[in-house]
């Protein structure tokens, strides 16, 4: 007999099974040695209470045989199967590439950026001398700007697809079991490049294609269909689908579309900063104590306040993580978060933005770049008000509400540095006030959020792609080119790695029915 019920435990008790056990035992009035075996389905935090206590939904086997799932996947060879371009090798490409070798197509991806290895080198200058490599950042890259920037895997995206299906392949390729349970799944910045790796040497064992340093320059398009790209070094490639999956910061895809008179339209963002607090403030807030014990890990937020009918909100929060100069190009200011696996580090922080709609931002309805315009603007004050390197502006959170350029900053965690600035003078008023207005909200929700051991860094502005490539509901196509799949996150369909590789199987799926 087999029975699904929830179980409660204290922190330390929930991977002792002998525990557990006698936990289930107990709900179910049963012996304890009646329970062959009991399987996590779920596993969260509940904080809610004075105490704080793991909740889980578990499987509970009685008299029977548990046999543990294997997450070893085969996958046919496509060599001789007919070619898919894919755009881009972040997490909606690979995922499009496994989909489509499992219907025997064969994935070419073409990526801007290097692999993971040669990739860190470029990372490594970002940090260390405040150079940036357009080709090959914390945004360009094998893995895209998922694999340095924390491995996330929480989505609401569960209509979309079978989110289960994805973290699985996560699994098979190295990643541990407890994503599948955790409500919050993380994999870490450290692990998962390796992933990524592994993922790549699936599709090539399977007969796929990876290039790296190949950049698109062109569509190549006949009477509305897509015939293949055209490529930076001249060189051509055929096919008779495309899928688009570049990212949200690919903008030289944006103007190419634009130059090419394939139809793009504007879209609303979100725009602020990134908030980094020390780890022990939010734990004592979240966890209602004056120290974080060994068993739990460190604690997480999520907030957000309507603030003269707009939303302000937390947005990537990132526990025992640091925060990372994610700029594209030489002279621009981005910050982003990511946390290690073991999300050790001393600070957390969160990007706290406000949506930037199509009428904030000046220029008539037929400008499809308005919004890529804008926040290239923002990005660039930032980086003259930091004065170059990447150094970053920066303000204590009491001081920026209060309209007083900090004295000094606070020890934090980005690397090039930072820089004492009134950050009204970069962002747009309308979200400075609001910002102003949300941050003492947050403080009043969450004990010790509003302090000046804060501090606010800017900008956060890859929050989503300021362009969306419209296509159609059933064939995922481009209304205008037959065989163009616009597709995961720079496309408009995606915000995060689950829904970016759920968009990304199900544009593959759809490459196969043009393609039989």
């Amino acid at each position: 007999m087999i029975k699904e019920i929830e179980i409660v435990c204290l922190p330390g008790q929930q991977e002792d099974e002998s525990i557990l056990k006698n936990i289930a035992a107990a709900s179910l009035n049963i012996y304890p040695q009646k329970i062959s075996a009991l399987k996590i389905l779920k596993r969260s935090i509940d904080a809610r209470g004075r105490k704080v206590v793991y909740r889980m939904q578990v499987q509970v086997f009685m008299d029977e045989v548990y046999k543990p799932e294997t997450f070893t996947v085969k996958y046919p060879h496509v060599k001789t199967g007919k070619p898919v371009i894919i755009v881009g090798a972040g997490p909606a490409g690979l995922f499009a590439a496994l989909r489509c070798i499992e219907l025997g197509l064969k994935p070419v991806i073409l990526e801007r950026g290097k692999d993971v290895k040669q990739r860190r080198r470029d990372l490594a200058n970002i940090n260390k001398q405040g150079l940036v490599n357009p080709e090959s950042n914390y945004c360009f890259g094998e893995g895209g700007a998922g694999t340095y920037s924390d491995g996330k895997l929480y989505t609401r995206s569960t209509k979309r697809g079978d989110v289960n299906a994805v973290l699985k392949t996560f699994v098979a390729h190295g990643a541990t079991e407890d994503i599948l349970i955790d409500a919050r799944p993380h994999i870490g910045t450290n692990k998962l490049p390796q992933i990524i790796t592994s993922i790549a040497e699936t599709i090539l064992n399977a007969g796929g294609e990876i290039h790296f340093d190949t950049k698109v320059t062109a569509l190549l398009v006949e009477f509305g269909k897509i015939k293949g790209v055209q490529l930076a070094s001249g060189d051509k490639i055929m096919a008779d689908a495309v899928i688009l999956a570049t990212g949200h910061s690919a903008r030289d895809i944006f103007e190419m579309l634009h130059r090419q008179n394939i139809l793009i339209e504007a879209k609303p963002f979100a725009l602020g900063v990134r908030i980094e607090h020390p780890q022990e403030i939010i734990d004592q807030a979240q966890y209602h104590c004056e120290h974080r014990g060994p068993d739990l890990p460190p604690s997480y937020y999520n907030l957000v306040e309507q603030v003269d009918n707009r939303g302000v909100f937390s947005f990537c929060m990132c526990p025992g993580g640091i925060i990372a100069p994610c700029a594209t190009e030489a002279d621009e200011i981005v910050v982003n978060g990511w946390s290690p696996s073991k999300r050790n580090n001393p600070f957390a922080n969160s990007g706290t933005v406000v949506q930037v709609n199509l009428e904030d931002v000046a220029g008539n309805e037929r400008d499809h770049l308005k919004m890529l315009r804008f926040q290239q603007e923002i990005e660039k004050l930032a980086f003259d008000a930091g004065g170059g390197h990447l150094v970053a502006p920066a303000q204590r959170m009491i001081d920026f509400v209060e309209n007083r350029v900090s004295a000094n900053l606070p020890v934090n965690s980005y690397f090039p540095g930072t820089k004492s600035t009134a950050l009204k003078e970069i962002l747009p008023g309308w979200i400075n006030e609001r910002l102003q207005k949300a941050l003492p909200a947050f403080g009043r929700k969450m004990k010790g959020y509003y302090t000046n051991e804060a501090i606010l860094v800017g900008v956060e502005s890859r929050t989503s792609s300021p362009v969306k490539v419209p296509r159609d509901k059933e064939t995922l196509q481009h209304p205008q080119v037959s065989g163009l799949f616009p597709c995961g996150e720079g496309a408009g369909y995606a915000g995060g790695i689950i829904s970016a590789a759920i968009d990304g199987i199900n544009c593959a799926s759809a490459a196969l029915k043009i393609l039989v």
